[in-house]
């Protein structure tokens, strides 16, 4: 997992959790997935920064694979391989 945004992985989707506080990001990842395939990417964009905490123990969880997680100014992004 790598911290820092030189090279941003592809993505098939894209979920914009902008403005939403926990559990509100978490709740729609959970909704999001559901609708994509194994193997895809998911593109996760975050102001809340109880995310950099909630987002890893989501994906160690649900087995999915945190490939990247940076901070962007007042943003958290992050790119997640479902499992």
């Amino acid at each position: 997992m790598a911290d820092t945004t030189d090279a941003l992985p592809h993505h098939d989707t894209l979920l914009d959790t902008s403005g939403l506080y926990c559990p509100e990001p978490i709740m729609l990842m959970h909704n999001k997935v559901r609708d994509m395939r194994s193997g895809q990417v998911l593109k996760v964009v975050a102001t809340d920064p109880a995310t950099t905490r909630d987002v890893p123990k989501f994906c160690q969880f649900l087995g999915h694979e945190l490939i990247q997680q940076s901070e962007l100014a007042d943003s958290y992004v992050y790119f997640i391989r479902l499992a």
